[in-house]
């Protein structure tokens, strides 16, 4: 059985903050939540592949895309373990 745990399905663009769900396996808000996670994820590719192609980045500002790009790896990770469970 699955571990439930709380997953992103966007910003609310009135209040600026970050909604967040236990969704229902197969569920809409599921489907909601990968869709979100994957659009994250390839924006956070292309910004760091345009930050790395110019390669005048300083070792802060790389650092800094860390943080973010664990975060959408370990949801991907974690929607690929879901689909096997």
């Amino acid at each position: 059985m699955r571990t439930p745990r709380y997953r992103s399905i966007g910003v609310d663009p009135a209040t600026g903050k970050e909604a967040f769900v236990v969704a229902r396996p197969g569920g809409l808000l599921e489907a909601l939540a990968d869709a979100q996670a994957l659009e994250t994820a390839a924006v956070l590719v292309a910004v760091v592949g345009a930050v790395l192609e110019a390669g005048e980045a300083s070792d802060l500002e790389l650092a800094a895309l860390v943080p973010p790009l664990h975060a959408a790896l370990d949801e991907c990770v974690g929607m690929i373990v879901a689909d096997r469970e």
